[in-house]
Order: structure tokens, then sequence, then C-alpha cells
């Protein structure tokens, strides 16, 4: 295999990995004021992706530096396409975080509400957007030969792209309800259960959809990959066992779900990088877009030193943070007694001695 195409793979590899991890995340927040009905509810939601949210992110800043690194042709055209939508996806990254710090810095309730949306909103963008683009690599854009793209911001806005990013929203949606189902307790747990149902019916629904237009576009067999046939069968796992107790199967289930989804598009786009709707033979591929061999063999010995640190390091966190996160005792309730939603001991207030002590100094 050569180096260009081994490349490909790692992008791949980072954006499998980009949507795995915050999928959950983006879930979450978009779900956080429906699972919770008061203020402590809320936070209480968010905090189960407090570990994770911005380490997270770096896969993504990671994907977008190995495209410049091994295919600055397709990082070019890519960026300067894609250039609006970006931007708008900094701005819902930026809104995201901004809102973890802001939001309970004053009691204001007008404060909190906006910040509360501000989340919500931003989580709901950043795979709707990204999701258009994914998509826009494979339906393909208005290319020339110098590989300039030739359309506007609307252009880019596809029926298969728009496609793709609702069915990337729905998926990180049902993922984001299993993890807070493996999280978190009481009233957040069951109403993540409860929505888990309807939202894996649309989500099915949505993935099929997804699968058989995603034949079409590719121009190959009308037989689905191995790969997006398992991503109907995840999320069909996923949604059923979301309705069940057993919460880390239904999370591992609606992440390959969305491992196998994104991983399809790529699989169908090789040995393209972006497909040209003016000309096929204006099509950017993993030849015509790559580095020189020098920078991809660095390029490839940082990797292979760096990538298991990230990889490991990421197992532990979740592995540190991996219990659920509790509700608050309730006044006059023992945190460790049952059903009070934490297994830590009380705290012991000391008691007066009740064996014989120093007499009392008598009165003169």
């Amino acid at each position: 295999m050569q180096l260009h195409t081994i490349w490909f793979v790692i992008l791949a590899i980072f954006w499998v990995g980009f949507f795995v991890l915050e999928g959950f995340d983006f879930g979450v927040g978009m779900l956080h004021t429906i699972v919770g009905r008061t203020d402590e509810q809320r936070k209480r939601a968010l905090s189960t992706i407090g570990p994770w949210w911005d380490g997270n992110e770096v896969w993504l800043i990671v994907a977008g530096a190995g495209t410049f690194a091994a295919f600055p042709g397709w990082y070019a055209t890519m960026f300067s396409a894609l250039y609006l939508a970006l931007l708008l996806v900094l701005l819902a990254l930026m809104a995201r975080g901004v809102s973890f710090e802001f939001r309970e810095k004053s009691e204001n309730p007008r404060w909190r509400s906006t910040w509360r949306w501000a989340m919500t909103l931003g989580c709901l963008l950043i795979p709707l957007l990204l999701g258009v683009g994914l998509g826009d690599l494979l339906n393909g854009l208005p290319i020339d030969s110098s590989h300039d793209y030739t359309g506007n911001f609307f252009g880019l806005l596809t029926p298969y792209g728009l496609w793709t990013g609702v069915t990337l929203v729905a998926l990180c949606l049902l993922h984001g309800a299993t993890f807070l189902k493996l999280r978190t307790t009481d009233e957040v747990r069951e109403r993540a259960r409860a929505l888990a149902r309807p939202l894996g019916w649309a989500t099915i629904a949505l993935v099929i959809g997804w699968v058989i237009w995603t034949r079409s576009v590719a121009g190959g067999p009308d037989v689905p990959q191995p790969v997006e046939i398992l991503a109907v069968i995840a999320v069909g796992f996923a949604a059923r066992l979301a309705m069940t107790d057993h919460d880390g199967l239904s999370f591992s289930a609606s992440a390959i779900a969305i491992a196998a989804t994104v991983g399809s598009i790529f699989i169908d786009l090789y040995p393209n990088v972006m497909v040209s709707s003016t000309n096929a033979a204006y099509n950017l591929t993993v030849n015509n877009s790559a580095s020189g061999h020098y920078a991809l063999v660095v390029m490839t010995v940082v990797a292979v030193i760096f990538f298991p640190i990230v990889l490991l390091y990421q197992g532990w966190s979740f592995h540190v943070f991996r219990a659920r996160v509790q509700a608050p005792a309730k006044p006059g309730i023992s945190p460790s007694a049952p059903g009070s939603g934490s297994g830590a001991a009380p705290a012991r207030t000391p008691e007066p001695p009740t064996g014989p002590g120093p007499a009392a100094p008598q009165a003169g």
C-alpha cells in the first residue's frame, strides 16, 4: 500500500474518531434541555461530558491539519469551497465552548436561557454542517480543471449533502441518549430512555434512506457494502437496547453505527478525495493531491509514535471518569441509603462522649 493511500485511511480514521467521540457530546448538548427540567438536572446532564468535550475536539483539528500536510491540493480546494460553512462551524464550536463557561456566571434566567440555547444550537449545527460537507465530497461539487470551486455557498446545499447532515444529527441524538443512560441516574436517565424510542425509529429510517441514496450517488453496485449494512444493523441494535438496561451495549452499538456511516463515505469516495460535478476528469484523487514522498514518510513516523499515546490517554480518561453522575442527596436522607443515588459514605458528625468524664467545677 502506498503512503498516500495510508494517509487517506488515517484521515478517515480521524473523521470516524471525531464523530464517535464528539457524537455523544453533540447529542447530550442537544438533549440537555429536554432530559433536564431544572437547572440542576441540566447541569448534571452536561457534567457527563465535562471531562472530554474539549479533548474530543482535537480529532477535528488533527483531521484538518493532517489534510493540509498530506493532501495540500485537497485542503486548498475543499477549504476554499467550504469556507463560509467552516466559518459557521467555528462559530458553533465557540458558542458551545463559551456556554460551558458562562452559563453558571449569573443566576439571571434570561442569561442562562441564552447560553442554554447557544449550547443546543451549536451542538446541532456542527454535525449538520460537517455532514453536509462530507456528503458533498462524494456527491460532487462544481470544480474546474484547475481544481477551483466555481459555485457559491448555496451550491453546497445539495439534497444528498443535506440528507447526510440530517442523518448524522439523528445519529448524534441517539448516541447522546444512550450516553446519558450510561452516565446518569434518576429522572435524567429515565427521560433519556423515553427519548431513545422515537429517536431510534427516526434514525433507523434516516440511515436506511441514506444507504439507498449513497448507492445511487456512488455509482457502484446497488447492493449495499458490508460497512453500510453494519451501520443499519448497529443503529437497529442501539435503538432496541436503549429501551433496556443494557446501557453499555446500546452505547457501543450507537458508536458502531456512527463509525460505519462515516467510514462508508470514505470507502465509497476512494480513490477520489473530492468529486467534480463538472467533469470526472477534474476529480481530486489521492494521487494528484498528495504531498511529496519525504513529507509523507516524516508524517507517518510521527503518527506511529504519537497516535497510540493519544489512544492510551483517551482510554485512561474514560476509565477514570467512568462512574455515573449522581443526583444530589435529598435533605434528611443519607447519601449511602438505597436509592439515594450515591455510593459515597456519609460524613460522620462527632458525638459527645457517653462515658465518665471530668467532674464539672463546683461553684465556690
